[in-house]
């Protein structure tokens, strides 16, 4: 028995040998972390100042009649583009072409006395020849001429005012765009403008071109007018300031324009001064009244080296990217940036263009250490990152 237990004892303590054994080996070393790295792109780009804006028609009319009466009939669909004199309401003009033929009756009852007062007058003038009448009665034809005269006169006005009525039963419409909604229908009642404006019957907007108001810094403003007078000292006149606009859901900035309009005071409370961009829109897809985001270059286009936007650190407000030189051991490159576009970030400062800069597996990778570069990845298209000069 004992002979038993001193055999079971000296197996576990060989047994307990060989695993201290094992355990006093270091582990396997770790395979460097996989990364991916790209170069750095070279792009002429420009930097753009964004704001929020919002589309105004170039022309927009409220469509009133100038004439009272009842609406007789209607030319026009609700949401039609209207052309420049084209037929929109018709008012009934019976009671006009009324008074018209009175006025016309009274012109020409005003000619008929006035050619019988000439008639008068000649036969006056003859027997003050002959001393066969006064000069009391032969003044009195004089006046009674003139009188018919400006009776005529008196009695073309109005019919001028009568034809002028039944023509204005006629609403036209004042511009070329698009109208909306009728808000009166066949049978109403409309009141005819005068010291109170008349009924509302639809209103109308010009579509192309269109505006965009939106409002800039001072300083930004003082840069653009600074870009402008640069120009123009160089010997040529200075160009338009060009402008961009993006609907809500647009990806990029389809529609191009130009700025023709700067306020001429600045807000005291905001500090901005309000601006006008004017965009052309054939295919109608501006619309008056949307909101949109319009950009202005804030310089000329400039070149420089472009690299996406995850790969660059921050320490303590300084930035950095994290490089893989020939040997395999991560680099940090302390650089200055600047503006964001789109995926990628231009680098003002600290890179050549020819370091491969760690765009994947950043978190794995440190500075000193040995990494393994499986593929290099493929940075977005010049296209999709930033603006060619124009």
């Amino acid at each position: 028995m004992q002979k038993s237990s001193v055999s079971s004892l000296l197996a576990v303590l060989a047994a307990v040998g060989l695993t201290a054994c094992h355990q006093s080996q270091p582990p396997p070393a770790m395979p460097p972390p996989k990364v991916t790295t790209a170069l750095p792109q070279t792009a002429t780009i420009t930097n753009w100042d964004e704001y929020p804006g919002h589309l105004e028609a170039v022309e927009s009319v409220e469509v009133r009649p100038r004439v009272s009466g009842y609406i007789d009939s209607i030319h026009f669909q609700d949401g039609a583009e209207v052309k420049t004199g084209d037929l929109l309401f018709v008012i009934d003009p019976r009671p006009f072409q009324a008074e018209l033929d009175r006025a016309s009756a009274e012109r020409q009852v005003a000619e008929t006395r006035l050619e019988l007062a000439k008639n008068d007058l000649d036969r006056a003038e003859t027997l003050r020849g002959t001393r066969a009448i006064s000069v009391e009665e032969l003044d009195s034809r004089n006046k009674s001429f003139r009188e018919a005269q400006a009776a005529l006169t008196a009695a073309k006005a109005a019919e001028a005012v009568a034809q002028l009525n039944l023509d204005y039963t006629r609403v036209t419409a004042p511009i070329a765009g698009r109208i909306g909604r009728r808000l009166v229908t066949v049978g109403n009642l409309v009141q005819g403008g005068g010291m109170v404006p008349g009924t509302l019957l639809a209103t109308l907007v010009s579509l192309d071109p269109v505006y965009c108001y939106f409002d800039a810094d001072e300083a930004a403003f003082l840069r653009y007018r600074k870009n402008g007078e640069t120009t123009e000292a160089a010997g040529s006149k200075p160009a338009a300031l060009e402008c961009e606009l993006a609907l809500v859901g647009e990806t990029g900035f389809p529609h191009r324009g130009r700025v023709d309009f700067f306020d001429n005071t600045v807000n005291p409370q905001t500090g901005t001064i309000r601006m006008r961009g004017v965009f052309a829109n054939a295919d109608r897809v501006l619309v008056p009244g949307m909101f949109a985001t319009a950009r202005v270059p804030a310089g000329p286009p400039v070149k420089g080296l472009l690299v996406p936007a995850v790969a660059i650190g921050s320490d303590q407000g300084n930035k950095f990217v994290l490089t893989v030189n020939d040997a395999g051991i991560v680099e940090p490159k302390p650089i200055q940036v600047g503006r964001q576009q789109g995926a990628m970030r231009l680098v003002t400062a600290g890179l050549t263009g020819k370091e491969a800069v760690i765009v994947n597996g950043l978190m794995m990778a440190r500075p000193g250490g040995k990494v393994q570069v499986v593929n290099e990845a493929t940075p977005p298209a010049a296209g999709s990152a930033a603006t060619a000069a124009q």
